[in-house]
């Protein structure tokens, strides 16, 4: 009987715990994205030696379709980027083709960032794919932040074998991320800067993903614009659209 009330115990504690982990982690989510998003962005590369800028113009619908125009430099603008659930395609101009992104390019670098094509489609499967779970409280560039660790479910379709995510407590902000392969060690990270006001939102208008193998490199995004919840048609994320966009 005593071990009996011991499990219920655990579980009435652990439980709760387990729970709220997920439900920041959606709060989280769903306030970056919003049932749809547009975004101006602007994409600095920084490499030990050189440096390179990129702008584009984003758009989402829910968790499975985005859409990014290339908008500068002169050489790239114009080229597409499409996502639909686990799918990506891209349009280059120059050719005239839409070319659909096999298995193997998936783990490449996106544009010569530090970001790869698998990021980008695989971003919206936190929540269904890990467990989550509350590891500790911790302060990030002041704020002070839910700890959060993520483990793949089984058989979930990943890379990563950890995430650790940290979630100010006020603003459900995103703020770092570390990023882990299957052995364990630490491969990425995330870190969160300058938060500002967007649509009525409070989120970090500066990103930076840094590679931890390789000193001097990162990508570093800049929201310059962010609008939430306006209608947009799911029409807008089809290969036919996509090569109509300028």
């Amino acid at each position: 009987m005593k071990k009996i009330v011991t499990l219920i115990t655990l579980f009435v504690v652990l439980y709760p715990q387990a729970q709220d982990a997920t439900e920041i982690l959606k709060k989280s989510d769903r306030k970056v994205r919003g049932n749809t998003s547009y975004a101006e962005i602007t994409i600095k590369i920084i490499r030990p030696k050189w440096q390179r800028e990129m702008r584009l113009k984003s758009w989402t619908k829910g968790d499975d379709y985005a859409v990014s125009l290339v908008t500068y430099p002169a050489k790239e603008k114009g080229i597409v980027f499409l996502k639909r659930k686990n799918e990506m395609w891209n349009y280059m101009p120059s050719i005239e083709r839409t070319i659909k992104m096999p298995p193997s390019m998936m783990l490449q670098s996106w544009m010569g960032t530090d970001l790869t094509n698998d990021d980008l489609v695989k971003r919206s499967s936190i929540v269904k794919d890990y467990t989550s779970k509350i590891v500790g409280v911790e302060t990030v560039n002041g704020l002070k932040c839910w700890k959060i660790q993520l483990t793949p479910k089984e058989d979930a379709p990943v890379v990563w074998g950890k995430l650790l995510i940290w979630i100010d407590q006020k603003d459900t902000m995103q703020m770092k991320i570390e990023f882990y392969d299957e052995d364990g060690f630490l491969v990425n990270k995330m870190l969160a800067y300058e938060p500002k006001i967007f649509d009525g939102k409070k989120l970090p208008s500066r990103i930076e993903f840094i590679p931890v193998d390789k000193p001097g490199n990162k990508t570093v995004i800049i929201y310059n614009k962010l609008v939430f919840d306006k209608p947009i048609s799911e029409s807008y994320f089809t290969i036919n659209h996509i090569k109509k966009l300028r």
